[in-house]
Order: C-alpha cells, then structure tokens, then sequence
C-alpha cells in the first residue's frame, strides 16, 4: 500500500509542475487557478510523502517521488508544452525510470 500512495504522491508532483507550467502560459483569474491547482497537488504530494517515510526509508522514498516527479514533468514538457524530445533527454529519462525500478525492488 505505501508503494502505491508514494506512485500517487510522485504523480501528484507532475500535477502541481503542471499547475506551474500552464499558470505560466495564462494570466489574470485562469493564472490563479493554475496556482491553486498547484498548491492543491502540492499539499496532497507532500501529504502522502510524508505519510509513507513512515513505513519506507526517507532515502528510498524521496528518491522514488522525485524520480516520479522528473519523469513526469519531462513527459508532460514534451507531449503538452511541445518541449523537444532529444536523443539525450529520452536517454537520460530512461535511466530515471530504471533507477526507480531497481530502488523498488532493493527496498522494502
């Protein structure tokens, strides 16, 4: 169950680097949404963070969230801001994702 809560607390992460991205594209009251969308996601990430370093190691945890968190945003960046999907990058998410797997199964 904590594995769980940690993957929707990383997703949460993307959600309110999101929030931050599309305030950013828009101004006035659709900006203030964006950013109470943010502190919303925000609130619920660090929520569930800090519910399952209860049970799992701090180290392991934080780790797996931000990984979830990096991973998101770059898929987020290229496929809703039209960031660009370079060699490199794809290469480098890659390994992220495989570093969180490995993190997964070597812990608790």
């Amino acid at each position: 169950m904590n594995w769980t809560l940690l993957i929707i607390a990383g997703l949460f992460e993307v959600a309110f680097a999101a929030c931050l991205g599309k305030a950013k594209e828009t101004s006035g009251s659709d900006a203030n949404y964006w950013y109470a969308g943010f502190l919303i996601c925000l609130t619920i990430s660090m929520y569930l963070l800090v519910k399952v370093t209860k049970e799992l190691p701090i180290g392991t945890a934080y780790a797996v969230w931000t990984g979830i968190g990096a991973v998101g945003t770059v898929l987020i960046g290229i496929f809703v801001f039209k960031e660009p999907a370079t060699f490199w990058r794809l290469f480098f998410i890659a390994t992220l994702i495989i570093s969180i797997i490995g993190l997964k199964l070597v812990s608790n």
